[in-house]
């Protein structure tokens, strides 16, 4: 059974976007493999899959190693026109996480949208949902270090603190599904969830590995929070080979 609001130890979700609540991966994907080809270069599936949650500045830098003649800015803004577009067309939902955006807004838990895209896209995906679930939006364009480095994360619980001083980060929680966006949820303190989708993830002590949003409730993401925490510190980002100094 679920503890009632008043006495739960969880206060806020901290959601990642691209690949765990929408399936957009593809979009950039496809988008990345354009504009390269636009460029007389070519693009592997293993380039890839290395910008799978990386910063947008990374993604265009490698971008520009490939061959795109375009500053970093004109990168970004190409590849983000170009997937806000497609979600314009089709919104491509994860399996569980609508379900689960509503019952933390029934419960009364507090969600935050942290990704590594930029507001425009970010708008167009929580414009699509039915209910306002999230009440800060930190995005790419918002932060000075991408993932993995923890700064979106610990920059989402404080702005929540504004609202709500006692809101610490043993409150939280955050779900992701790449390497860069785990290491970034690990490396602030937050208990995090790993559901791979894209990329494999390796099973750790320091973060929990699930399948799925499906089927998943508040009552599991207060179960995290109740366990307390395990070696979270910045060191603790290694684990996936990504330091954040």
């Amino acid at each position: 059974m679920r503890l009632p609001a008043e006495s739960s130890p969880l206060k806020a979700v901290l959601w990642d976007m691209d690949g765990t609540i929408v399936d957009t991966e593809p979009y950039w994907i496809a988008a990345e493999h354009a504009l390269v080809e636009a460029h007389g270069g070519t693009w592997s599936h293993e380039q890839a899959m290395q910008l799978v949650g990386q910063s947008l500045t990374f993604s265009a830098g490698l971008l520009q190693e490939a061959g795109v003649d375009l500053e970093i800015r004109e990168i970004i803004d190409t590849l983000t026109g170009a997937v806000v577009s497609s979600v314009q067309r089709q919104v491509p939902w994860r399996p569980g996480a609508r379900e689960l955006l509503e019952e933390l807004h029934v419960a009364g838990v507090r969600c935050a949208l942290v990704t590594m895209s930029e507001g425009p896209l970010a708008r167009q995906v929580v414009a699509s949902l039915p209910r306002q679930y999230f009440d800060v939006l930190v995005t790419g364009d918002t932060v000075a270090q991408g993932k993995p480095h923890p700064e979106a994360y610990l920059t989402a619980v404080e702005w929540l603190q504004d609202t709500d001083p006692e809101l610490g980060i043993h409150h939280c929680v955050a779900l992701e599904d790449s390497v860069p966006g785990v290491a970034a949820a690990v490396a602030s303190g937050v208990a995090t969830v790993a559901i791979p989708h894209i990329v494999p993830l390796p099973e750790d002590e320091r973060y929990t590995l699930w399948d799925s949003l499906s089927g998943r409730s508040v009552t599991d993401l207060e179960a995290l929070v109740l366990a307390g925490p395990v070696l979270r510190d910045s060191a603790a980002a290694q684990v996936l080979g990504m330091p954040v100094d």
